[in-house]
């Protein structure tokens, strides 16, 4: 049997009407009944279904939720450094590094800080008993952008004086602002607690 594109067309207006009802049914399910959540999954399972049959059918947006965004989660696995500090919605990854003689504070902030600039980034570090206001080594930066997770990742290098180094420690500093193109985010230090 063989059907026509306009059959087909009535099909996927069927189909969303379904997924409207089933969301309108997942909402109603839970706000009414919050521990109840066999149901939830079932209807998330569902929409798992049509979302799939949607992207066979060639609907862009149903695509982009199916795809499997390694290059992103490539990147956060090859971060070397542990979580240094976070804001409401980025992480930061940071630690020191030398070369050639040359101190840098390596940084990696995930989540939805994204940037784009020929100007650089400054960071403030913000101690117990000291502030470092540090540029970034390199004027040209660009975030890798995620459309399937909806995360950045911004790598920036920080130039750092060796005597400067050694008073950045978790202990010491209180909290971290980055600044870049008109963006400033507040960092607090992840205490050792709750990396655990």
């Amino acid at each position: 049997m063989r059907i026509n594109r306009l059959a087909w067309y009535f099909i996927l207006i069927e189909l969303q009407r379904y997924e409207t009802q089933l969301e309108e049914r997942s909402l109603n399910h839970n706000l009414e009944f919050e521990f109840h959540k066999v149901s939830f999954v079932e209807n998330n399972y569902e929409m798992n279904f049509i979302t799939k049959l949607k992207a066979t059918f060639g609907n862009p947006k149903a695509m982009e939720k199916l795809h499997v965004d390694d290059h992103t989660e490539a990147i956060i696995n090859d971060i070397e450094h542990q979580p240094f500090a976070i804001s409401e919605q980025n992480v930061l990854y940071a630690g020191l590094n030398e070369l050639g003689g040359y101190y840098f504070f390596q940084t990696v902030v995930v989540g939805s800080f994204h940037i784009k600039t020929v100007k650089g980034a400054q960071l403030r570090i913000i101690g117990h008993d000291f502030e470092l206001h540090l540029d970034s080594d390199m004027v040209e930066l660009e975030s890798d952008h995620s459309n399937v997770s909806n995360r950045s990742i911004s790598k920036i290098d920080f130039q750092i004086e060796e005597t400067d180094a050694a008073k950045v420690n978790k202990a010491n500093i209180k909290t971290l602002a980055l600044n870049c193109k008109k963006q400033e985010i507040t960092f607090s230090i992840i205490d050792s607690d709750e990396e655990e």
